[in-house]
């Protein structure tokens, strides 16, 4: 089974964040970092340092492989 660390899922939201910041008075994050911040608190509140990478949905998922596919 393959898994994301927590580590590699703040390093993506950042990269998905530098390459489109939040809009609006609201401060709305793009899709993709919208996608990996969920599962990124999900492990802050349970202490978790990784998830199962079927876990994530599709979103979420393509978001993670393509960081992976640049970093």
């Amino acid at each position: 089974m393959l898994y994301v660390t927590i580590q590699e899922l703040e390093a993506a939201i950042n990269y998905w964040r530098s390459q489109s910041p939040a809009e609006g008075e609201e401060l709305r994050l793009c899709p993709e970092a919208s996608a990996l911040a969920k599962p990124y608190a999900l492990m802050i509140v349970q202490g978790a340092q990784r998830m199962p990478m079927d876990v994530l949905d599709d979103l979420a998922q393509t978001a993670i492989h393509q960081f992976k596919k640049i970093s």
